[in-house]
């Protein structure tokens, strides 16, 4: 699966973009692992590796991962990252909030 199709890469925002908007910026893509639960939302892109968003492992966070890193990463099982193909862009308070309220923390 291609983890960032082009319509997906032309849609995201350039890196530092939303700066303004803060927490009220979207994230456009959600990215998984199947077996395990991280989780990546995307919200900014360079255009070629780095995205900026919300990422989800041991605690909920903000911050910058790679696109290339995340191509290569596998599960404990050896499943690859996917792109949640039914996934509504929300912004990055309401994702905050949503994982705060089970319990992860910030």
């Amino acid at each position: 699966m291609e983890l960032l199709p082009k319509e997906i890469r032309e849609a995201l925002p350039e890196l530092y973009a939303n700066e303004t908007l803060g927490l009220q910026a979207q994230a456009l893509v959600k990215l998984f692992t199947p077996d395990s639960n991280w989780t990546w939302y995307a919200s900014e892109f360079d255009g070629k590796d780095i995205l900026f968003g919300l990422v989800i492992g041991l605690e909920v966070e903000l911050g910058y991962f790679s696109l290339a890193e995340l191509e290569g990463v596998r599960g404990p099982l050896g499943l690859p990252i996917e792109r949640d193909l039914h996934y509504q862009p929300k912004t990055l308070a309401e994702l905050k909030d949503h994982y705060q309220a089970r319990g992860y923390a910030l």
